[in-house]
């Protein structure tokens, strides 16, 4: 939990990001402090959110960039209990250092559970932004397409997904069969994503260190497009950390959805579904 170490280095891959051209830097979720929620320094290091927020707003109005700073783990007080809860969450700030829009993690991961405070009942929210409409989830979200559909009818067009996703996140069974089943479920959802909601999703895993062998990490961070698939040749088949400036054509999503118009069944007044799944009382 190095994490004025942590952020220096993503301070630097921000600064190559801007130098390469990039108009928007995305960093992993859990960056600056690891999930180490049982470290009894954990929640003292937290409690310096703010801190790295406006360093993070600074950088972006020096470089001129845009920066999703992956997730940063906020301490606060709960306004009913009073009781200090964690919440983990990815801000957009723009290219001018503002804080154009934020979003707390809903679907949280189990492990996850007993320290964290979901968004619950919280509307996915577009943000307007230099890049165009974007919707922010973060890690597991991607397991729900409910979390996506609400952004896309909403018009988000981008996706963004700050994670820290590990092989080992698989059940020693599903290891058992697949040792790399992690990384098939998350290429394979990621490329599904971008077709089933004519959008862009910008994925961006933690990674482990360069070298090392038996790391637990599953990295694969890529930018995915309809037709294309994964983009991002440095980072979208290694596990290991780096960085990939990716070209970002808007005309693949544009072309999708006039190909498979599933934006526009979405807006039809007679669409067959609610994706706010409503819970009747048991008689």
């Amino acid at each position: 939990m190095r994490i004025e170490a942590n952020f220096a280095k993503a301070a630097q891959f921000i600064k190559d990001a801007a130098e390469g051209g990039a108009l928007l830097a995305v960093l992993p979720e859990y960056h600056l402090t690891n999930w180490l929620p049982d470290d009894p320094k954990f929640t003292d290091l937290c409690g310096q959110w703010e801190i790295y927020l406006n360093k993070y707003r600074a950088l972006a109005k020096e470089h001129n960039i845009c920066i999703v700073p992956g997730t940063i783990v906020e301490t606060h007080e709960d306004a009913e209990t009073k009781e200090p809860i964690l919440i983990n969450i990815a801000y957009f700030i723009d290219n001018n250092g503002e804080i154009l829009g934020q979003y707390q993690k809903k679907n949280l991961w189990h492990p996850e559970r007993p320290h964290l405070t979901s968004s619950l009942h919280d509307p996915h929210e577009v943000i307007e932004t230099p890049i165009g409409p974007i919707g922010l989830l973060i890690c597991w979200d991607l397991a729900f397409p409910e979390a996506f559909r609400e952004l896309i009818a909403g018009g988000a067009k981008i996706i963004i997904v700050p994670t820290f996703w590990t092989l080992s996140d698989c059940s020693e069974y599903g290891l058992s069969v697949n040792p790399r089943a992690e990384a098939l479920f998350l290429e394979s959802t990621i490329t599904a994503r971008t077709f089933e909601n004519t959008c862009a999703v910008v994925f961006v895993n933690a990674g482990g260190a360069v070298g090392s062998s038996n790391s637990n990490y599953a990295g694969l961070s890529r930018v995915a497009v309809p037709f294309l698939g994964a983009l991002g040749n440095e980072t979208k088949d290694s596990s290991e950390e780096g960085m990939s400036i990716v070209d970002l054509d808007m005309r693949h999503v544009e072309e999708a959805e006039a190909n498979y118009k599933v934006r526009e069944d979405l807006a039809r007044e007679d669409w067959y579904y609610t994706y706010r799944h409503a819970r009747q009382e048991k008689l």
